[in-house]
C-alpha cells in the first residue's frame, strides 16, 4: 500500500500536467468508468470517476495512491482496488465534498485500509 494515499506512486507513470479527463478507469477486476475530474495538487491528488450506469451514475473519488499504472497511449488508468471496494466507497458529491476536509479524511481512511 502506498503510504502517501494522496500522491501518485512513482511507478504509476503519472506525468504532472497531463489531462486525464475521459481516461477509462480499470479496477483490478474490470472497468469501473471514466475520469470526470482530477487533481495533481501535491498532497491532495485524486481522480473523480463517473461510474455511469455501472452503479447508477454514482461518482467516486479515488486518491492518487490507488493508481497502479497510467497508460497514456490507450487512455486507461489502472487502480489497485476491486470493483466491490470502489462500489462500497463513500459517494462523491461535488456540491458537498469539494474542499471538505472531513470527507477527504473519510476517503483516505476508507482506501487506506489496504487491499482485500
Amino acid at each position: 500500500m502506498n503510504e502517501n494515499m494522496w500522491g501518485y506512486p512513482p511507478t504509476s507513470g503519472h506525468t504532472q500536467g497531463v489531462d486525464l479527463i475521459g481516461f477509462k478507469v480499470e479496477a483490478s477486476d474490470g472497468s469501473i468508468g471514466k475520469v470526470d475530474k482530477h487533481s495533481d495538487e501535491v498532497g491532495s491528488a485524486y481522480l473523480v470517476v463517473d461510474t455511469g450506469v455501472w452503479i447508477f451514475g454514482k461518482h467516486v473519488l479515488l486518491p492518487a495512491g490507488t493508481v497502479s499504472r497510467i497508460d497514456t497511449k490507450n487512455k486507461t488508468i489502472h487502480v489497485d482496488r476491486t470493483k466491490a471496494q470502489i462500489k462500497d466507497a463513500p459517494e462523491f458529491d461535488k456540491d458537498k465534498h469539494v474542499g471538505d476536509a472531513g470527507y477527504h479524511d473519510q476517503i483516505g481512511t476508507y482506501y487506506g485500509k489496504g487491499r482485500i
